[in-house]
């Protein structure tokens, strides 16, 4: 398949979809965006693209918890067509807001008999982020960061403090590779505040799924496609594509 289509989710509150669809038509996939409720009339739509993409914003106006509302209608409505398309090697990514869905929803982490096994809290800081940090990629099995070993993306969030509700949870995340994106510090090095912009725990900035094909993380690739994205480009020289291109394009090239 030469042309992938990827079905952008949006909800009310979405408002990174443009610069999504923007950095997936740059790779070569073809972005259809659609409503919620037209996906829960319509459950077949989904089936119809290769790739999902559940953006960042802030989805029901986070008036429960970032991302809870959507989640919710995710696990009770769409949960066994999410997963079909998941297991017919499709692929999921959710960026901020979105990372927040799939997490509460249990698309990445399905929940035990206690219930959830992480969640996305408010930040450490007590205040909205937004900041550029540096990332340090560990890709594993995820197809979304094959190739990649860094990734420099700007994040904008409030909630974004990973939380696993015990320590070998933590633990086996990495242990497992699901743990793939971690915040570095500028030479990398452990990360304090502002390079851990909200205290998630083992800086952990992205998790992916036990099959590699899902993938949510904090920070925005989208917001890092161009070369003259980066806020240094007039001082370190323009490179061919901004880091986060990398995710899309893998994205795009796993149906080739």
């Amino acid at each position: 398949m030469a042309t992938p289509g990827v079905l952008i989710l949006r909800g009310p509150g979405t408002n990174c979809d443009n610069e999504a669809a923007f950095a997936f038509e740059k790779a070569g996939a073809v972005v259809t965006k659609h409503h919620i409720n037209r996906i829960r009339e319509a459950p077949r739509l989904l089936h119809q693209h290769e790739i999902l993409l559940l953006p960042g914003g802030f989805s029901y106006g986070d008036d429960v918890a970032a991302g809870k509302i959507l989640a919710v209608q995710l696990e009770h409505f769409l949960a066994d067509t999410i997963r079909e398309f998941r297991d017919q090697d499709k692929l999921i990514l959710g960026i901020c807001n979105g990372f927040q869905t799939l997490l509460k929803s249990g698309l990445i982490l399905p929940p035990d008999e206690d219930g959830p096994l992480a969640t996305l809290a408010h930040n450490t800081s007590g205040r909205f982020e937004d900041r550029w940090v540096r990332l340090l990629a560990t890709p594993g099995r995820s197809v979304f960061l094959r190739g990649m070993s860094t990734l420099e993306a700007p994040v904008a969030h409030g909630e974004g403090k990973l939380v696993c509700r015990k320590e070998w949870i933590l633990q086996g995340l990495a242990q497992a590779g699901q743990a793939v994106l971690h915040y570095v510090g500028p030479n990398g090095e452990p990360p304090e505040y502002p390079h851990n912009p909200n205290g998630s725990q083992g800086d952990i900035a992205g998790l992916g799924d036990s099959t590699g094909r899902v993938l949510g993380l904090m920070p925005h690739p989208e917001r890092n496609v161009l070369p003259t994205h980066h806020p240094r480009w007039t001082r370190d020289g323009l490179k061919d594509a901004g880091d986060g291109f990398t995710i899309f394009k893998n994205a795009v090239e796993y149906f080739n």
